[in-house]
């Protein structure tokens, strides 16, 4: 209880000789402003992990042991920020004017509070609704990824197919030209088996002189053909190259796709799909009930009229006041528009400055005085030998011209 008290900014020397209701609203204002912090600590973590674990699908990514190491250290940091400024707004918000009811002054007054708070809801709000909706998103951010995947891959095959068919525009000029070898080869061969299997004018089987003369024909055709392939095998080359080349560095882009699919990840698109998965109304109830919890306290301490804590903590704080010697007279003026202001007197400052004041004013009067009695002197020497007096003053005023020079 004692910690929870220091948690609302209670002095628990002062509530162990308060009421029982007293240690109950502070331990209950303790609660919230440590339970705040800690689901700001919680929320900022898990916010800090969907920033900085390694990207990868929706649904299977496994779990980056290096970010969470890193999130749990930035979730206790945060969270440790969250609960002393919590701790602040709490500590150095007021009863207000010690009634129950809220007034505008008394909102007025707290209203920086209030935007302070409103933003931390906020803050804290947005992870925890990503982690409430985390299945849903994940489907819903997986189907986003394999369009972007789609999309991608779609985007790879038309940069490149422009290429492929250039490359086989270039390919097809040497397979027709060595096709047309080919099939003056294929050809003689035919001609070359018949002649074999008939002979012309009614001659036997056999080779005859027509079918020599195609074989020699058809030695001369893949002689052209070999000439053709020596003649255009670096050219051959230099497209087979380019076609292995071609094929690698699409497979990489198609490769490629999926590490760019799978960046598709990140704390913004994950809130954006929370507001399509959830809907206005239901976002808007989860903040507003962080935007409650953030804020209760501020409204609770509007709301407390003055207890026996409040008493003992004015008496303590006019204790200190005395012990130092300031005084504060409430009421005591009015400024230009018309509020009532505080007189606040130091009496110990006011003390010192008196002291010092005459001390300074003693001096003064001991140094006329010194002065005076000097001149009475100097004039006594002066009517008992004036001439004495002189050539002294001469002699003095010769040294210091001396010294000068």
């Amino acid at each position: 209880m004692r910690w929870l008290w220091k948690c609302a900014g209670g002095d628990p020397y002062l509530l162990n000789r308060a009421t029982y209701s007293d240690q109950i609203k502070y331990m209950c204002l303790g609660g919230i402003v440590f339970a705040t912090g800690a689901m700001a600590g919680l929320a900022g973590g898990y916010a800090f992990y969907t920033i900085f674990e390694e990207r990868g699908s929706a649904i299977d990514n496994p779990i980056d042991v290096q970010a969470v190491c890193m999130s749990i250290a930035f979730g206790i940091i945060w969270g440790l920020i969250i609960y002393n400024i919590d701790r602040f707004i709490v500590t150095s918000t007021g009863k207000g004017d010690g009634t129950e009811a809220i007034t505008l002054q008394e909102i007025k007054s707290a209203l920086p509070r209030i935007i302070m708070g409103t933003i931390i809801a906020m803050t804290i709000s947005k992870p925890v609704e990503i982690r409430m909706f985390k299945t849903e998103i994940d489907i819903k951010l997986r189907e986003k990824q394999l369009e972007q995947q789609a999309e991608y891959q779609a985007k790879v095959d038309k940069t490149y197919q422009d290429r492929e068919k250039l490359l086989l525009a270039d390919f097809g000029k040497l397979e027709s030209q060595r096709g047309v070898l080919l099939e003056k080869i294929k050809e003689y061969d035919n001609q070359y088996r018949k002649e074999m299997g008939e002979g012309q004018g009614g001659r036997g089987k056999g080779e005859g002189p027509v079918a020599k003369a195609l074989k020699s024909e058809r030695e001369k055709a893949e002689a052209d053909l070999g000439a053709f392939d020596n003649y255009h095998k670096s050219e051959l080359d230099d497209l087979n190259s380019r076609k292995l080349k071609l094929r690698l560095d699409k497979e990489k882009e198609r490769g490629n796709n999926e590490k760019i699919a799978n960046g598709l990840d990140g704390l913004l698109e994950r809130i954006k799909i929370t507001h399509e998965v959830a809907g206005f109304w239901i976002s808007l109830f989860i903040t507003l009930l962080f935007l409650a919890i953030e804020l209760t306290p501020i409204f609770f301490k509007l709301m407390l009229t003055k207890t026996t804590y409040d008493y003992l903590s004015e008496n303590r704080d006019d204790l200190i006041k005395a012990q130092n010697g300031i005084e504060v007279q409430y009421d005591h003026y009015q400024s230009k528009a018309g509020i009532e202001r505080h007189l606040t007197i130091n009496h110990q400052a006011q003390k010192l400055i008196f002291e010092k004041r005459m001390v300074s004013k003693i001096q003064q009067e001991l140094t006329e005085y010194a002065v005076d009695k000097y001149k009475e002197r100097e004039k006594k020497k002066i009517d008992a030998n004036l001439d004495e007096y002189i050539k002294v003053i001469n002699e003095r005023s010769a040294e210091n011209t001396s010294e000068q020079s």
